[in-house]
């Protein structure tokens, strides 16, 4: 066990699921929460209703960026998280980390962000919280939003309903966010202009479930990005998941970014993407919800799970476009800091 937290307990990969396992899990791990789902899915009544809840923090530097800012990355990353569960999002709260000093201006910029996000997703800021630190202690501002929803009855979804067979699909280009922070954080420019893909994607949602009711989950890929994420999904059900290169959704200037800077970029953030993993059968009906969505016009069927081996466990495959195959790791360490 590590000694002192580091930066890379925060990075989605594999530092950061050991501070879950043998911190917050041995402490107090519940059910709900060691299902491992980007929302908890809580029982509401007798009658069967389900109460689908989650929570994010966002530490993002800089607060804004081509394509959105704090604000809008903290209510789209939240309605995102319980929308995975196929919850309708309905209400949030917002809790704000100020540093003394911080512009009023810039505040306001952040909250008027933060009511378009929430007037986009249908969904309303009904509780919050305000603090203040010692200048210095804050970087500006943090800010926390929690969100709840209703499950409609009959949907349960999650990773460990992943089957051997299933298609992996996921909503557009990769890397978007995480190669824009970075581009502004270091002065970096490039021919393309690149921008933040934060989104609210609750309706595309909706849309691939109404077309495709056997779909297994839907997951956010953040931090640690696809590859993490995948890894998370494949332990999660006990079985293997192969990814075809040439069919993932890569913008030419994010490859071109992660090129030069050296970055894997199946392990570069998203803020505007959702990976689904669904029945054989009923793929291409959800990747056409996908497509008609303008959140999902670039979505791709990116590969398929199969029964795990029994002589290693659960893996990722990565089948380059060489032909060749090799593991598909998570994270480890810490690429991007605070990219949300």
């Amino acid at each position: 066990m590590d000694e002192t937290v580091m930066l890379g307990h925060g990075s989605g990969g594999s530092m950061m699921k050991r501070i879950i396992d043998e911190v917050f899990f041995d402490a107090y791990g519940s059910d709900e929460l060691r299902e491992g789902n980007d929302a908890a899915v809580l029982p509401l009544d007798q009658n069967g209703g389900s109460l689908a809840f989650s929570t994010d923090s966002f530490v993002v530097t800089p607060h804004f960026f081509p394509g959105g800012d704090i604000g809008r990355l903290a209510v789209c990353g939240t309605v995102n998280d319980v929308a995975t569960s196929g919850a309708v999002p309905q209400y949030l709260s917002c809790g704000f980390i100020l540093e003394e000093g911080f512009p009023m201006d810039d505040l306001r910029r952040i909250c008027t962000s933060m009511a378009e996000a929430a007037k986009e997703a249908g969904v309303k800021i009904v509780t919050g919280d305000t603090k203040v630190v010692n200048r210095g202690h804050g970087d500006g501002v943090f800010i926390n939003t929690s969100g709840a929803g209703m499950v409609p009855p009959g949907v349960r979804l999650g990773g460990q309903f992943i089957q051997p067979g299933d298609k992996v699909l996921v909503s557009g280009t990769l890397g978007d966010h995480g190669i824009t922070i970075m581009s502004c954080r270091e002065s970096l420019s490039f021919t393309s202009p690149l921008e933040s893909d934060a989104a609210p994607l609750n309706h595309l949602i909706a849309d691939v479930l109404a077309a495709a009711p056997n779909v297994r989950c839907f997951r956010d890929p953040t931090r640690g990005g696809l590859a993490s994420t995948l890894n998370e999904l494949a332990e999660q059900a006990g079985v293997d998941i192969t990814v075809e290169e040439a069919d993932v959704p890569v913008k030419p200037a994010v490859q071109g970014a992660c090129d030069m800077l050296g970055y894997d970029v199946l392990q570069v953030a998203n803020e505007g993407k959702m990976v689904c993993v669904v029945a054989a059968d009923q793929a291409e009906a959800a990747l056409a919800a996908m497509r008609a969505n303008p959140y999902g016009r670039d979505a791709a069927l990116i590969g398929d799970v199969s029964a795990a081996r029994a002589d290693r466990g659960p893996k990722v495959m990565l089948r380059t476009a060489l032909g060749s195959t090799r593991f598909l790791d998570m994270l480890v360490g810490e690429q991007l800091p605070r990219i949300c």
